[in-house]
């Protein structure tokens, strides 16, 4: 069978690399992603290997690199992914993007330290610029135009010209001029005031322009303060309490003619620093542009270089260490291309020497390796999630591709909603190749993305039992004319004028010639949606529908459970397990099959009053009774149930007891050796007995039922067999009658969604139309919109996840439980590129 219905032949084999062409070798190995790499030296700490200090150099690297990006992302740039995939350097290669890696972060950051510099010194100034400006409107009172300057003659009321106060005359007025933060001037004004007993004059003003704050890189509106005092005490107060609150100070000089200077001077240097600032960002921005367009490449080379330095360290030497050996395991049918890229790595390096690939024996249970495509990975994601498939054991994801869409498709079957949702996933599956639905970053959506093919699919089935329902919005749809007449019954009944108007409701006998003339060409007749027994035809018909797939289901999962079985060459469970199975599940379920489609053939419309309940016959089979009230089927029936029933009571300790006794006596009997057997072979008989011609030697008989592990040698005595054997035995008998019952949900669940999608066109779709002229028109607008949103968000997404899970939960339990082990692990390739095998 193909790799998707059986997992594809892995062996255990040993590559020889030659020291000069091991990182060729693996880089060639990394870029088919063909191998899964086993450490050799699981007990030699990471930091004690052959190649740690190549892994440090390449973690150096993505230091740098992180250096880079973050420099990238601060200057606004965000660097793209790489255009092409870039082979792993080699080592000279490896050396220059080291050194212009590091000669790029030196200029980044000298470049971003004189930059940082160059905004704060123009910062300080235009800072103090504006602090002279706005200073002068308060030391500068200029005099009324056109009028010469006069002496003050002073008062003899003045205090200044008190004797006692002649000393003051000799002292001058003194400046503290600085920016604050607007959040802080309240505080500070207060604590100066109260330090100093107001003694000064201080001015607030804010500043015309935001300016930037160093601390916390947000443009604010700083506050400049001027402050004119007496006396050096005060000044020292002033100055201790303003670089308490962190107050930028400058220089204020007393002379108007200095301050006229001065901000001229500061005009020349603000231009000046504006010039080498400019230039800086031209210079850095050129910096930027080199980095984003050899960082991604860069980036990439460096991880698969240390990618192959990892995997170099769990190899071993040979005694000469001169050939590296490593352990992986591998397709068998990809050894070829195993050895063409040893091959190709060999010349790439200039090794006279080739490197090969030889294939060991081994006990151990391979990895699975299933290839999936886009279209199958969505449905082998659900089956892995139960677990991944033992070695070789039968997978059910192919038969998944059809059963789950259908299962779901039973509980949301409508004609519009699965046309809803085929439409949504054609239109991912059409655009697929876009990079908007690809790289989106909502996990949900990325979810419906990866299983677009899925869903699909299940809009298609969807659509396909909303045609066997006859349901599109909750509404029948008249495709072919329906079987029942009307007007036959009217004119071969008893309906008078006066019966028509005493009953409004009216009932159609099919036993009237004429009135029924066959079955519905495809699907349920439309009429049936006028009829109030509608609820209850339909329950009795998805009900026996529910149970008829669902045995069904189960029994094609125990069918399958034969591939395993000649498979593996476990024959004795073809008779110790499948028979009995198979006769315990249609002895007694099967039977149940049998009375549905036997009761539909038998009993028409003349008789149906008189046809007898399956129910009660299915419980008095049990109780090997019969009931007087409820007349048997065909003659014979109670014989036949019976017998039915002792067969499958008798299959019971034929499955319990027939593979532990099968067991024991195996390891009772002593090995033979086959004649003409190698020596190689007999050696390795116990090994390799019951395997199929052909497989690895790794995979055993029982690889599948034990989880890849021998039962030889995991049950040891018969205690231990029989207990296995034992839950098996409960968990099936049991499961048989939980899980048809457990089926009953496809009746439940598709009665709901009819249910459902019958009461929002009741109470909301029906209001629209209740209008006349053109109010309805208007009023129909709102109430589709309601309409569409409540039919999104309740019937196909809430209604949708509802009869995924239950589908799911059919195909793990019920379906999958019958043959599906699931004990396996992945094979996971060393490979460069994501998703190899997909």
């Amino acid at each position: 069978m193909g790799s998707l219905f059986r997992s594809e032949e892995v062996c255990l084999a040993q590559l020889f690399l030659q020291s000069a062409s091991a990182y060729s070798c693996i880089s060639e190995l990394g870029e088919r992603g063909l191998l899964e790499f086993r450490d050799l030296n699981p007990k030699v700490s990471p930091f004690q290997r052959r190649f740690v200090g190549e892994v440090r150099r390449c973690e150096e690297m993505e230091k740098t690199f992180t250096f880079l990006q973050q420099e990238l992302r601060a200057a606004g740039r965000v660097p793209g992914p790489c255009p092409e995939s870039p082979r792993a350097p080699a080592a000279r290669e490896a050396l220059r993007v080291q050194e212009q890696s590091e000669q790029l972060a030196q200029e980044l950051r000298e470049v971003t330290r004189s930059r940082a510099s160059l905004r704060g010194r123009l910062r300080d100034l235009r800072q103090y610029l504006h602090v002279l400006r706005e200073g002068q409107r308060f030391t500068s009172l200029p005099a009324p135009l056109g009028s010469p300057p006069r002496p003050r003659a002073h008062s003899e009321r003045e205090p200044i010209l008190d004797p006692s106060l002649q000393q003051h005359l000799e002292r001058k007025i003194n400046f503290v001029a600085g920016v604050i933060h607007p959040w802080r001037v309240t505080a500070f004004e207060r604590l100066l005031w109260r330090a100093c007993r107001g003694y000064l004059v201080a001015s607030f003003v804010e500043m015309p322009e935001p300016m930037e704050d160093p601390a916390t890189g947000e443009s604010i509106t700083w506050v400049i303060f001027l402050i004119s005092y007496w006396g050096e005490q005060i000044g020292q107060k002033i100055r201790k309490i303003s670089d308490c609150f962190h107050c930028q100070g400058y220089a204020y000089p007393e002379s108007e003619a200095s301050r006229t200077e001065a901000i001229t001077r500061l005009h020349g240097q603000i231009q000046e620093l504006s010039v080498t600032l400019e230039e800086t960002e031209k210079y850095l921005a050129e910096v930027l542009d080199k980095v984003a367009q050899v960082l991604p490449t860069w980036r990439v080379q460096v991880q698969k270089m240390k990618a192959i330095y990892l995997v170099l360290n769990q190899c071993s030497f040979d005694v000469t260490k001169k050939c590296l050996i490593a352990e992986v395991w591998c397709p068998v049918r990809d050894l070829t291309q195993v050895q063409d890229a040893l091959r190709q790595g060999s010349y790439q390096s200039g090794s006279s020497v080739e490197c090969f690939v030889q294939r060991v024996p081994t006990s151990e249970s391979p990895p699975t390796l299933i290839r999936t495509n886009k279209f199958t990975a969505g449905f082998q994601s659900i089956v892995d999630a139960y677990g991944v498939a033992s070695y070789q054991e039968v997978n059910p994801a192919p038969y998944a591709i059809i059963t789950f869409p259908f299962i779901f498709a039973i509980m949301f079957g409508d004609v519009g909603h699965g046309l809803l949702m085929f439409l949504f996933a054609l239109w991912m599956v059409l655009y697929e190749d876009s990079p908007r639905l690809r790289q989106g970053t909502n996990e949900i959506w990325l979810t419906f993305f990866e299983g677009r093919y899925l869903i699909l699919l299940m809009g298609a089935f969807s659509i396909y039992t909303g045609f066997i329902y006859n349901e599109c919005f909750s509404k029948a749809t008249a495709i072919f004319p329906s079987a029942w007449s009307v007007a036959t019954m009217a004119n071969h009944s008893s309906w008078s004028s006066a019966y028509l108007a005493t009953h409004p409701s009216l009932t159609l006998d099919p036993n009237v010639t004429g009135v029924f003339r066959g079955p519905y060409p495809f699907g349920i007749d439309p009429i049936w949606s006028l009829a109030t027994n509608h609820l209850n035809f339909l329950n009795s018909f998805k009900m026996k529908m529910s149970v008829v797939l669902g045995i069904v289901h189960m029994g094609f999962g125990v069918v399958l459970g034969i591939f395993n079985h000649v498979h593996f060459r476990q024959r004795h469970r073809l008779v110790l397990e499948f028979l009995p199975e198979m006769i315990f599940l249609l002895a007694l379920f099967g039977y149940l099959v049998f009375l549905i489609f036997y009761k539909w053939i038998k009993f028409s419309a003349a008789d149906s009053l008189v046809a007898p309940s399956i129910l009660i016959h299915f419980i008095d089979m049990f109780l090997f009774t019969s009931n007087a009230e409820n007349l048997p089927l065909y003659p014979g029936q109670v014989p036949v149930q019976m017998v039915l029933v002792v067969l499958a009571l008798a299959s019971v300790p034929v499955l319990l007891l027939g593979t532990p006794l099968y067991q024991w006596c195996r390891q009772r009997a002593p090995r033979t050796v086959r004649p003409g057997a190698p020596l190689a072979t007999r050696e390795q008989e116990p090994l390799l007995e019951g395997q199929e011609a052909g497989n690895s030697v790794n995979a055993t008989t029982e690889d599948v039922e034990s989880g890849g592990h021998s039962p030889d040698a995991k049950h040891s005595d018969f205690a231990e067999i029989f207990m296995h054997q034992a839950i098996h035995t409960i968990e099936y008998c049991l499961g048989c009658v939980s899980n048809t019952a457990s089926y009953l949900r496809l009746w439940a669940l598709s009665l709901a969604h009819a249910q459902l999608s019958e009461v929002l066109w009741s109470m909301v779709m029906r209001n629209g139309f209740v209008g006349l002229s053109y109010v309805g028109g208007v009023v129909l607008v709102p109430v589709f919109a309601a309409f569409a949103v409540l039919t999104v968000a309740i019937l196909l997404v809430m209604e949708g996840l509802s009869a995924f899970l239950h589908a799911l939960r059919l195909h793990w339990v019920e379906f999958q439980n019958k043959f599906y082990v699931g004990a396996g692990y992945k094979l996971c390739p060393f490979a460069f590129a994501p998703d190899t095998w997909e």
